[in-house]
């Protein structure tokens, strides 16, 4: 496969540490906890679904030996060759996930305004908006199949288990403004006792009847769907369920490169997961009554409790891997320019992922609340699972493939060959999971559809935002001139203006001439830009021109995985030699009132939300760590 040397590096911009730190054992370890959590949690409930609920089959022995078949062979291709061999090829500077995949399909210089890289871009953020249901979704039926196993050691707590799992919801939303980085250090431990157990499990599972073994081979799960022929959907959607972290996977990346991941799912995951699979398979065969929860029936009555505490533990891990998913995704927008500023609040002095975003926590933990007590089960929730993940995997596969094409260079015969593979096996899992609509699916492609929205009309918003402004802006050097004929007043020390816009007079700037006739004897115009990287080089963080007239234009990038900062800021600037004393400058924002017009630009509705949003945003004082008792507002109203 030929392609040339701007193949994806294998850097890591590791938030845990890069591999010069880490021993590799112990990257492995760490990848178990952070990673693995989600797909590793799945045999709690997957095996279930085919053999019990509303679309169950006759655990006969075809069928059994049909669904491990096709449990198997959808590991090895879906996770092991798409994802751990190929997606992982893609990494943006070292980071995964759907937006950093989109925007490395999409470069900035294609302007992402017409025809293939709107496409892609649209794509892409329909992908990431998919994900936020994934994050509301997987806590709720992880956690409540966990406890559900308490029914199975005694009727007793049947009452409790919605109660009890809303506690322990509540308990681990409660805890992330806390910061993960002291329980982060017990995940790794976690999991692999966990995939230990769920191992040994299966082993003594698989000695009832080992002939379910013979599922390795791909001609039982093909005979099963040919046999089935229409009515199989309804077991493939049983069956995604087993690759449901997939996504994870690669949205984890950056945080300790592929190396350990890889060897963390082939040398732990993968051999834990298909001997349990394998030892549920087992026992079904040979007590058909056990569909009811195979899972936990695998276990000596006696050791049920210790394992409903594992499980706990296990589950309350993947959800946590959601929840700063969901954070990281958040920040992403926010920086990319597709979502309003919201608090972010760094919960470790020292690793720059982990963040804490009250509004999004709570908001997950009211949807979470909600689906735990409206499906009541976490059979019923298993409905409403899978469509936004096989979704995503879709859109994941077309923008791989287009890196492959454009970035990679590889010849258009493999692409294709890679396309056409990996997109019949993601759209027969997507075709399956439409069966699920009806039943609960509906709720994360709504929410799906409504992240979209928001994150498109802000988009479109900032853009319209933009010409406006533009319109009522003059060039600086008219401005400058205009100073010699007026009579304005120039006063000690600093003034910084942030603007939107790397050119022209900021409005806040021109008001404050205007009105109070005064100019501080120093003065700065900020403009602080996302790229569309992780993270930009610390020498290349500011470019500085000095204008004249004592005013000076500053620019400063930021990855999209990078919070801005203006003490960084004024450091760099520091070091180019134009200092500012952070207690001497006064700063001056615009504040925009944005009021709903009929002009051409956005639907009227869609006006409102951008207007709605724009206001309820962070103040720039806080998302920038701007001192507020140094701010002075200007407030001027923009007719959309």
């Amino acid at each position: 496969m030929s392609h040339s040397s701007s193949t994806p590096n294998s850097s890591t911009n590791g938030h845990y540490g890069d591999e010069a730190k880490m021993s590799r054992a112990a990257l492995t370890l760490a990848a178990l906890g952070i990673v693995f959590g989600d797909i590793g949690t799945s045999p709690l409930y997957a095996v279930r679904e085919a053999f019990h609920g509303p679309n169950a089959i006759v655990p006969s022995a075809e069928n059994i030996l049909g669904v491990l078949s096709l449990i198997v062979w959808s590991l090895i291709t879906v996770i092991s060759v798409k994802y751990l061999m190929f997606v992982m090829r893609a990494d943006n500077k070292g980071e995964g996930g759907v937006l950093a995949l989109t925007a490395l399909a999409s470069p900035p210089q294609s302007g992402a305004s017409t025809g293939l890289p709107r496409l892609i871009l649209y794509l892409g953020l329909f992908g990431s908006a998919l994900l936020f249901g994934d994050g509301v979704i997987t806590p709720a039926i992880s956690v409540l199949s966990a406890i559900e196993g308490l029914k199975v050691a005694t009727p007793f707590f049947e009452p409790y288990v919605i109660p009890i799992t809303l506690g322990i919801l509540f308990g681990l939303f409660s805890v992330q403004r806390h910061g993960t980085g002291r329980i982060g250090r017990v995940f790794g431990p976690v999991i692999l006792l966990w995939f230990l157990v769920i191992g040994a499990l299966g082993i003594f599972g698989i000695t009832k009847d080992p002939v379910v073994l013979r599922a390795i081979d791909p001609s039982y799960g093909l005979a099963f769907l040919s046999s089935n022929g229409i009515a199989s959907l309804a077991i493939l959607g049983a069956v995604f369920l087993v690759v449901t972290g997939g996504e994870a996977l690669y949205a984890d990346m950056g945080h300790l490169g592929k190396s350990p991941i890889q060897t963390a799912w082939f040398v732990a995951a993968f051999p834990a997961l298909l001997l349990n699979y394998f030892g549920q398979g087992a026992l079904i065969l040979t007590q058909p009554e056990a569909v009811e929860n195979p899972f936990y029936l695998l276990a000596p009555s006696w050791a049920l409790y210790v394992l409903v505490v594992i499980a706990t533990m296990a589950t309350v891990i993947a959800s946590q891997a959601l929840i700063s998913g969901v954070y990281s995704l958040t920040r992403q927008a926010i920086q990319l320019g597709f979502f309003p500023r919201m608090k972010i609040i760094h919960t470790s002095s020292h690793e720059i992922g982990q963040i804490y975003i009250p509004s999004m926590n709570w908001i997950m933990f009211a949807l979470t609340a909600w689906l735990v007590i409206t499906f009541g089960s976490s059979s019923a929730l298993a409905s409403a699972y899978g469509i936004a993940v096989s979704t995503t995997m879709v859109i994941t596969t077309v923008l791989a493939c287009t890196v492959a094409w454009g970035k990679w260079n590889w010849k258009w015969y493999y692409v294709a060959g890679a396309f056409v593979v990996l997109v019949t096996i993601d759209l027969v899992f997507f075709v399956a999971n439409l069966t699920k609509i009806a039943d609960g699916g509906w709720f994360p492609l709504t929410l799906g559809a409504v992240m979209f929205t928001l994150m498109t009309t802000w988009r479109k918003g900032r853009q319209i935002l933009a010409r406006r402004l533009a319109e009522q802006t003059s060039p600086l050097s008219e401005f400058l001139m205009s100073l010699r004929t007026m009579k304005v007043a120039r006063v000690p020390g600093s003034a910084l203006f942030m603007s939107g816009s790397s050119e022209g007079t900021p409005l806040a700037l021109a008001h404050n001439v205007r009105h109070n006739r005064v100019l501080h004897q120093k003065n700065a115009i900020l403009t602080v830009l996302s790229e569309e990287v992780p993270h930009i080089d610390p020498a290349e963080r500011l470019e500085l021109t000095t204008i004249g007239e004592g005013f000076y234009r500053l620019v400063a990038r930021y990855g999209f995985m990078e919070s801005p900062d203006i003490n960084d800021i004024l450091k760099c600037a520091a070091t180019k030699g134009v200092p500012f004393e952070l207690s001497d400058i006064t700063f001056f924002l615009g504040r925009e009132t944005i009021l709903p017009t009929h002009r051409e630009g956005m639907a009227i509705w869609r006006e409102r939300i951008f207007a709605f949003m724009s206001q309820n945003s962070e103040r720039a004082t806080a998302f920038f760590n701007i001192p507020p008792d140094q701010v002075v507002e200007v407030g001027f109203l923009v007719e959309f």
